[in-house]
């Protein structure tokens, strides 16, 4: 199959294997490549490709600039029995992340929640890998983080808010968890870049360009719209801001307007990226028994509910873990731009490159 083919997938195996290895090599530590590599390849398994296997090219970029640390030495301080804090040390926000919840879950299952800032740490990728591990625990998991800004405030002119997201997921006993991860702007940055990627048009009123315009053409944006548009705008630059208070001033970093640019130049530089994580442990609440029957009727009656003719009603996570099965059975697909991207990185770190699934 060609460099250039529209149907590259690779089997989830051999994508892990091969995303561990170039981050070895460029100088990430055991830890910090397991994390990076888990969390990429289980956006990319739930379809979420703008945070996952895309962004392995960008960290490398990053670790050889030197603006994050391979090795960091982290190190959490529990300040009271539900909360502490962790210092990333200038690593990856992967391993900052799963650090924190794993130390929020610890917490909550002791005494019913646990919350964990993260000061001094970088971009983390999709926050729904980090509520989903505590989901995966038996844990309700929420988790935010800011970033530099490229979201106009509602009415503004000028990006000042960053993507900063919000992720929730509960376990649902049987089942997948129910699992909600969002940008508080209308669409992430990431998926601009995506869609300039792949020469395809952007939805309406989520970005504009220099001028404030609502724009539609990926090369014309400067900004994105907040989550509502121009009208609703409002909605969405208060969970922007909100998202803010608890990332970077909880952890004491800089907010997102004064962060430097996630897309360099400078790449030696740290940028000191702020994260928020919340464990709670349904059976401190009304036992899990009843959380488990109350959640799953509830799920019953959404899905139950009449749609739109040709439509679907679907929880959230619904449409992610279907397309983690199909993925996980016939591979995960590279674009054009991803396939060049890896087979650069191959030859770069002397790796064997990607096989396609046949």
């Amino acid at each position: 199959m060609t460099i250039d083919s529209p149907d590259f997938r690779v089997a989830v195996a051999d994508l892990e294997g091969f995303i561990a290895r170039i981050l070895h090599r460029a100088g990430a530590d055991a830890a910090s490549a397991q994390a990076v590599t888990r969390a990429l390849v289980t956006a990319s398994r739930m379809g979420t490709d703008s945070h996952g296997l895309r962004l392995l090219p960008h960290y490398i970029q990053a670790l050889q600039g030197g603006r994050i640390n391979g090795r960091p030495k982290m190190q959490f301080s529990q300040r009271l029995p539900a909360t502490g804090y962790l210092d990333a040390d200038d690593g990856l926000g992967h391993l900052a992340g799963y650090t924190a919840m794993a130390h929020a879950a610890d917490m909550a299952e002791k005494v019913g929640l646990g919350a964990v800032a993260v000061g001094n740490s970088s971009h983390f990728g999709a926050a729904g890998c980090y509520a989903l591990a505590a989901a995966e625990r038996g844990l309700i998991g929420m988790a935010f983080c800011n970033s530099d800004p490229f979201v106009l405030l509602h009415e503004g002119r000028s990006p000042f808010h960053g993507t900063n997201p919000i992720a929730f997921a509960a376990p649902v006993n049987g089942q997948a968890p129910y699992l909600l991860d969002m940008a508080t702007s209308s669409v992430p940055w990431n998926r601009v870049q995506q869609y300039g990627a792949i020469g395809r048009e952007l939805p309406d009123q989520v970005a504009a360009d220099a001028a404030g315009r609502v724009t539609r053409t990926p090369a014309e944006v400067s900004a994105l719209l907040p989550l509502g548009g121009s009208d609703f705008g409002f909605k969405g630059a208060g969970l922007g801001g909100m998202v803010e208070i608890l990332s970077s001033t909880l952890s004491g970093m800089l907010n997102g307007f004064r962060l430097l640019p996630m897309g360099g130049p400078d790449m030696a530089t740290p940028r000191g990226v702020g994260h928020f994580f919340l464990a709670m442990n349904p059976d401190a609440f009304n036992g899990n028994a009843s959380f488990e029957t109350c959640l799953r009727e509830y799920l019953e009656d959404l899905r139950a509910q009449p749609a739109n003719e040709g439509a679907e009603v679907l929880a959230p996570g619904d449409r992610e873990w279907r397309c983690l099965g199909m993925r996980d059975a016939k591979g995960i697909p590279l674009d054009r731009a991803n396939q060049a991207a890896y087979a650069a990185l191959a030859e770069q770190f002397d790796v064997e490159p990607l096989t396609p699934v046949r």
